[in-house]
């Protein structure tokens, strides 16, 4: 595979992630959406769904990492450090590009949710969650673009996204790339796809389970620069766990590799 290759299948990849992962989380949060309300299994299940395309989709150019802690534990079993620069930047500018074209596809539902006085303006005696969540620094449709705990503890937050990184990389590890070195093969797209569903049902519940660094980071970007109204702010404050989170649980996966499997 050439850098171009690498790059140009990242990109694709990862804002198909993107597009169809933040897409569900835009039907199920935002006001005059036909999906509100739909609940933790649409969100969870349109995550493996979005992992399953993109990965069909990607895998013929770049063998469909799509995740920069994937990428860190192929790098640290197989080598190819060379390429890890690129891989990286492929999937932060995919991730920006698919949260905007989530922005695009609900541009009218997100004006609608964000000049509702429930949302932007209530009085404290009718303050909603929403609104005491932006008071802590993340805007009422961050969950939208990135991941936010429901108890801020630093040292659990980061442990939960290490614990549910190490799942999903020993999965893609124990699979492993084709002998052709094209990607996951169909079978290990799907397999993929439902660990990450398993994840989200199993481990999600106290980060929102981001399991990947481009994933929230990528699209927090986009939520700050994007000129939403009442947005709110982007929570930078904890934008280092879903970074950090997954990168440290990506080597401890290929760690317990070398040492279990290889």
């Amino acid at each position: 595979m050439s850098s171009s290759d690498i790059f140009i299948g990242e990109t694709i990849g990862t804002a198909i992630l993107i597009l169809l992962g933040g897409g569900v989380c835009a039907a199920v949060t935002l006001k005059a959406s036909k999906a509100r309300n739909a609940g933790w299994l649409a969100i969870a299940f349109g995550w493996g769904f979005a992992v399953l395309t993109a990965v069909y989709t990607s895998a013929p150019l770049s063998g469909a990492h799509l995740n920069p802690a994937v990428t860190l534990a192929l790098t640290i079993k197989d080598g190819g450090w060379n390429n890890l620069p690129v891989y990286w930047g492929g999937q932060l500018l995919g991730a920006m590009i698919g949260a905007t074209l989530v922005w695009v596809v609900y541009y009218g539902q997100f004006h609608a949710h964000l000049t509702d006085p429930e949302i932007a303006g209530a009085p404290e005696s009718k303050a909603t969650k929403a609104v005491e969540a932006e008071e802590k620094g993340a805007g009422p449709v961050l969950g939208i673009f990135s991941t936010g705990p429901e108890i801020r503890n630093a040292v659990q937050n980061l442990a939960t996204e290490i614990i549910a990184t190490v799942v999903l990389v020993l999965a893609v590890l124990t699979q492993g790339l084709n002998d052709k070195g094209n990607g996951l093969g169909p079978l290990g797209a799907l397999i993929t796809a439902l660990v990450v569903v398993s994840i989200g049902l199993s481990l999600g519940g106290p980060t929102g389970y981001a399991i990947n660094p481009a994933r929230d980071l990528g699209p927090r970007i986009v939520h700050a620069l994007l000129p939403l109204p009442n947005k709110g702010g982007s929570d930078w404050s904890y934008a280092w766990v879903p970074v950090v989170g997954p990168l440290i649980g990506g080597a401890i996966a290929a760690g317990l590799y070398n040492v279990a499997f290889a």
